[in-house]
């Protein structure tokens, strides 16, 4: 009898472990290199064994065959990998909105390594990233990543492998969003470099003996950082928006 306990515990713990093991591989903050791989795995262990006795009944019997319980693991890893990238293309926004920034206010060779992209990146695109990711713990959406992962039972079931059509079309979605949210985030620097552009234009038109280009690179600078001081806690509060609404899916009804 207890052998049979111990041993349907430690497969409930299996099963729970790959899928959250998987997620926290992913997930922003947690997939960093600036955290060591021994405490990812103690985290997705903490959380999977403090999960194992709230889980245990939506988890199927213990397998008959080891191929069976191989679907079952391979059903897991897609589970959580299908987790972990949508809160990667989510957070991707921010990217995206830092890269048009850099390009439309001359501060694209400013380069510098990224934490969050593990690459490296615009200082302006690293700034917003690092910036998102201190909100991301600040204001506890962290918290609805870890909710978003036990939800995740009652839409993927364990023992059914997630159907990969529905998956590809669900990333599809997040990357579109992603993308047109950075852009509109960025928008206000898009306005600022139409009206600077055409301004400047019609300045060497106007006086072409002026050395326009030495006057006119520390101006844009200076005017795109007073914007970025403007328009960030905007930029902030809508990615703040997006991450929730990019999980939302993923939370079952109250």
């Amino acid at each position: 009898m207890l052998e049979q306990i111990v041993s349907l515990n430690l497969f409930a713990f299996l099963l729970i472990f790959v899928r959250v093991g998987t997620a926290f591989f992913l997930f922003p903050g947690f997939s960093s290199q600036q955290v060591s791989m021994r405490l990812r795995l103690t985290i997705s262990v903490a959380i999977s064994f403090l999960l194992t006795p709230v889980l245990m009944d939506v988890l199927p019997k213990y397998p008959d065959s080891p191929w069976t319980l191989a679907v079952l693991i391979v059903g897991e890893v897609l589970a959580g990998a299908i987790l972990g990238t949508v809160a990667l293309i989510v957070f991707s926004a921010m990217q995206v909105a830092g890269t048009v920034i850099s390009y439309v206010s001359a501060m694209a060779n400013a380069m510098a390594f990224d934490p969050i992209s593990q690459q490296q990146s615009a200082i302006v695109s690293g700034f917003l990233s690092t910036t998102a990711m201190l909100l991301l713990f600040v204001t506890d959406l962290h918290h609805l990543l870890l909710q978003s992962l036990i939800d995740s039972y009652s839409l993927f079931k364990v023992g059914n492998v997630p159907d990969l059509g529905d998956a590809s079309e669900l990333i599809v979605r997040h990357v579109s969003g992603s993308f047109k949210l950075g852009v509109q985030l960025a928008a206000p620097f898009l306005v600022v470099s139409i009206v600077y552009n055409l301004a400047l234009g019609l300045m060497t038109r106007l006086a072409p003996q002026i050395p326009v280009f030495f006057v006119a690179l520390p101006f844009q600078l200076v005017v795109s950082v007073v914007v970025l001081m403007l328009v960030i806690p905007g930029i902030m509060l809508g990615f703040i928006d997006h991450v929730r609404d990019g999980y939302m899916p993923f939370l079952a009804p109250n």
